[in-house]
């Protein structure tokens, strides 16, 4: 059964395939880049289940990232993506990553 899991959020992953080449949650945790860049497909991508990885802390980081970024723009994310909502989050959250935001909400809503 465990190795059903990775298998299941591999198959609905939409940002870390074009972005890193990886296949899986557990690849993109295992480098810098893709710990950077797990917020953005945690935002986009309501299919995941994370459940394998909750324990995991650059995975509950990027969830952390991602909810404060939801809570910010959830308007334009749940009219482009008809998204499931993620827990609000008012926490700060750093715009010098906007212009990677941007283009991750444009290339998701390309390639939908």
């Amino acid at each position: 059964m465990s190795d059903s899991a990775p298998l299941q959020s591999t198959c609905s992953l939409k940002l870390l395939p074009a972005y890193l080449g990886t296949t899986s949650i557990e690849e993109a945790v295992q480098t810098a880049r893709g710990r950077r860049i797990l917020w953005l497909e945690i935002l986009l991508n309501d299919q995941l289940d994370l459940s394998p990885w909750q324990a995991n802390p650059a995975v509950q980081e990027a969830y952390r990232t991602a909810c404060r970024w939801y809570t910010q723009y959830r308007r334009v994310l749940t009219y482009l993506f008809d998204r499931a909502p993620l827990p609000l989050d008012s926490g700060p959250i750093d715009f010098r990553q906007y212009r990677t935001f941007a283009e991750a909400v444009y290339f998701a809503y390309a390639h939908r």
